[in-house]
């Protein structure tokens, strides 16, 4: 038996977790178990819960949430040929689970961890660092080995889970970056590598204004509501906004701006848990080239004060869970 945390419907939020003792689960053929060290957890994690993928996703109640693990492979299925038993790694959960002693990952979303990235490092990377990866590289088009040509980009909430990795990523692009953060955040997220900080709660924080009188070539929007006029008035002419929290909203204006042919885009991101984009990460991590900022580590037991803290909105970094 193993200690976890589960919810059994929709729309429970916090009072809904409950902490309960359950098997451990076996691995299928092509999966591995994890003891897990560490655990993350993203806004996608209680936003599931509010029934944002209803009625696919979580596939059955109680559901034990949470994707992001490392830890160590305790057992491996029969079909398993990347890892043996003892091996540290980093996962992403494919259905939940993470809220636990014990998780299953299977074999194509797990990677080594090497000694130099700590469990909490580790945990902190997948889906955060995975929605960075891939809006700067599949949907903005960079190069992050300074290859490209010079752009502009605005990183908005880059004191977040996400924000935090692209303000960083960018600096391995050829990339000149303009942040917004909360007041506190903002000696942070320059030491992350931003040329140029906003306070969003200034008026050019609001009205995004790079300090330097920059168009953005790219925006990487990390935060919520912020109209898509305010966008327009600071893009180039080609300009293009991903965002990485795209709601109904972000698909209506999508398919708007398809239908007008407009030049200016506005790309949804929908992270997918690609091992060779997540093994780039780790190898960065390992490097020194990149570092999680982590907000706060929880136990387990006390998971509900972490769950709270994600949906609160205001986490510098990660938010951690510990069995």
């Amino acid at each position: 038996m193993m200690r976890a945390v589960q919810y059994s419907k929709y729309g429970g939020g916090v009072a809904d977790l409950k902490h309960v003792e359950v098997p451990v689960p076996s691995p299928k053929k092509d999966e591995v178990l994890i003891k897990v060290e560490t655990a993350s957890i993203n806004p996608i994690d209680w936003k599931l819960q509010e029934g944002v993928a209803r009625p696919f996703l979580p596939r059955k109640f109680p559901h034990i949430p949470g994707t992001d693990v490392a830890g160590e492979v305790v057992q491996v299925g029969s079909e398993v040929q990347s890892f043996k038993v003892g091996e540290n790694v980093v996962a992403v959960l494919g259905n939940g689970g993470a809220l636990a002693e014990y998780a299953v990952a299977n074999e194509g979303s797990t990677v080594s961890r090497p000694p130099e990235v700590s469990a909490r490092e580790g945990a902190a990377l997948p889906i955060a660092g995975l929605a960075a990866h891939q809006s700067l590289t599949q949907l903005a088009g960079l190069k992050l080995d300074g290859t490209g040509p010079e752009v502009n980009v605005l990183v908005t909430a880059a004191s977040g889970g996400v924000g935090q990795y692209a303000v960083q990523l960018l600096k391995l692009a050829n990339a000149h970056i303009t942040a917004t953060c909360g007041a506190r955040n903002i000696d942070l997220v320059r030491s992350l590598g931003a040329d140029e900080v906003l306070d969003y709660k200034t008026p050019d924080g609001v009205a995004l204004k790079s300090p330097s009188g920059r168009k953005y070539d790219v925006i990487i929007h990390c935060a919520h509501n912020i109209p898509w006029s305010t966008f327009e008035a600071n893009l180039t002419s080609k300009g293009k906004v991903v965002d990485t929290t795209p709601g109904f909203g972000t698909l209506m204006s999508v398919a708007f701006k398809k239908i007008t042919f407009a030049k200016r885009q506005l790309i949804p991101l929908f992270t997918s848990p690609k091992k060779e984009n997540l093994e780039f990460l780790v190898k960065l991590v390992k490097e020194g080239k990149l570092k999680p900022v982590i907000d706060s580590v929880h136990p387990l037991s006390k998971a509900e004060e972490a769950w709270a803290k994600s949906i609160d909105g205001h986490a510098t970094g990660k938010i951690l869970v510990e069995p």
